[in-house]
């Protein structure tokens, strides 16, 4: 059966070109922006890995239009809940990315982005409805409301790579099937992912951990910071520690010498790292559910001390709002595939399901 609506892409060196439209610009309230986005000279920029634009309408027709810093990022375009396409963004920001042909009645939009902030920044400069057409008020559709702290495996690093060569490229990655972006549509909350590949607690595979980056606006820029009351989730998935089980094992690894010099670093540094992580996490989410996971690769796999010392960092903070849960190893070489980031979101659910109340 085919489609009832068509896509269009529509050149102009000057930007949109059509007839009268409705004109959303990017800081219209009627647009509802999910995760951590900047904004310049009234422009969105896009960076963190599951960042959204949503936008309710009437009308046969919409468009809007991006700039891709590299043109290495990724957007899931979801009408009224499904996916219609991917969507690649250019350099030059001259493309209006057109949706026609739709059904009479009230539509919803969204553009999901499915890449991390390393993949470069994407500036968003609007929609515009069809002639006949009307934007109708943004609304809060989501009962809940998560944040995960994680690394690639929250990023969906190398999802998409069925060849099993764990291509770490952003045309492998797609955050929008990670585990994160899955169990928060399970309970249709709103999520914000900040998490980055490669990243650890005490040490990363390049000069920045998480405890350098968890607070910040553009992840890029030491001196920008979030406004944490901006967005207070009910429940905190952190799940770290799986680059550092690697890297602390690795004394010859230019970011070892950087951390800890010529010694690896002992068992209660590691724990008192992530305890102290922990504990900023909550001094900024008082009231959240905080729940400490690892998994599924290979920091859980059996006689791994990584989940031991998340246990006694947490319970060092006598909280009995932050709990441990610990992902079993997937057994499989590389990142985890679709299926794989499926087993973890559906073992998360059930455990949120079992213990939290929300």
């Amino acid at each position: 059966m085919k489609p009832k609506y068509f896509i269009l892409l529509l050149a102009s060196a000057i930007g949109f070109k059509s007839r009268a439209q409705v004109i959303v610009k990017a800081g219209d309230p009627h647009i509802h922006y999910m995760g951590r986005v900047a904004f310049q000279d009234s422009v969105a920029v896009l960076s963190w890995s599951g960042t959204s634009v949503k936008i309710n309408f009437v009308g046969d027709g919409i468009s809007f239009r991006l700039r891709d810093e590299r043109g290495d990022n990724y957007f899931e375009e979801i009408l009224d809940g499904k996916i219609v396409r991917v969507v690649h963004p250019t350099t030059d920001g001259t493309i209006a990315y057109a949706l026609g042909g739709l059904t009479s009645g009230p539509h919803t939009l969204e553009l999901f982005k499915r890449t991390e902030w390393a993949m470069g920044k994407t500036w968003f400069y609007g929609f515009k409805v069809d002639e006949g057409g009307k934007v109708l008020p943004a609304s809060q559709t989501h009962k809940r409301k998560m944040e995960f702290f994680g690394n690639s495996i929250s990023c969906g690093y190398a999802v998409l790579d069925t060849a099993g060569k764990d291509r770490g490229t952003s045309l492998y990655e797609d955050g929008y099937i990670s585990y994160a972006a899955l169990t928060a549509r399970y309970f249709n909350a709103e999520f914000v992912n900040t998490s980055k590949s490669g990243i650890g607690i005490t040490i990363s595979w390049f000069p920045l951990i998480m405890p350098e980056m968890y607070d910040r606006l553009d992840a890029t820029d030491s001196t920008s910071k979030w406004d944490f009351k901006k967005y207070t989730p009910d429940v905190v998935v952190i799940n770290l520690f799986q680059n550092d089980s690697w890297l602390v094992n690795m004394p010859d690894n230019a970011q070892f010498k950087a951390r800890f010099g010529s010694k690896p670093p002992t068992a209660e540094f590691l724990i008192n790292a992530y305890r102290g992580f922990v504990a900023n996490v909550r001094a900024k989410y008082p009231k959240a559910h905080i729940i400490c996971i690892l998994g599924n690769m290979d920091a859980t796999k059996a006689g791994a001390p990584w989940p031991g010392y998340i246990q006694k960092a947490v319970a060092g903070l006598n909280d009995k709002n932050i709990l441990t849960h610990f992902i079993p190893y997937k057994n499989t070489l590389g990142h985890p595939s679709v299926k794989e980031q499926q087993v973890m979101a559906e073992d998360l659910e059930n455990f949120i399901a079992a213990n939290i109340k929300w």
